[in-house]
């Protein structure tokens, strides 16, 4: 994660926005006492989309058991024409 100030982000937009976009990473832009970060779309959607697969009960618990499964060598192998 890279971290600036809010004059150098200022001066330096596009690049700090091309980087957040090309690397997937997060900028930190501090701003006296505070601070926001920018993350590219990309990033923004998958957050959002893990809070609304972790949000639901039924969802979670699938996830879950679904990471058992592969962390104990015994995935069930689905053929994704049969869904």
């Amino acid at each position: 994660m890279k971290v600036t100030n809010i004059s150098d982000f200022r001066a330096n937009i596009r690049k700090y926005i091309d980087n957040v976009i090309n690397d997937n990473g997060a900028l930190v832009i501090n701003r006296g006492n505070t601070a926001a970060v920018l993350i590219s779309l990309e990033e923004y959607n998958s957050i959002k989309e893990t809070e609304s697969i972790l949000a639901s009960d039924k969802q979670q618990s699938h996830l879950f058991s679904s990471i058992a499964e592969m962390n104990d060598g015994d995935p069930i192998e689905v053929n994704i024409d049969d869904l």
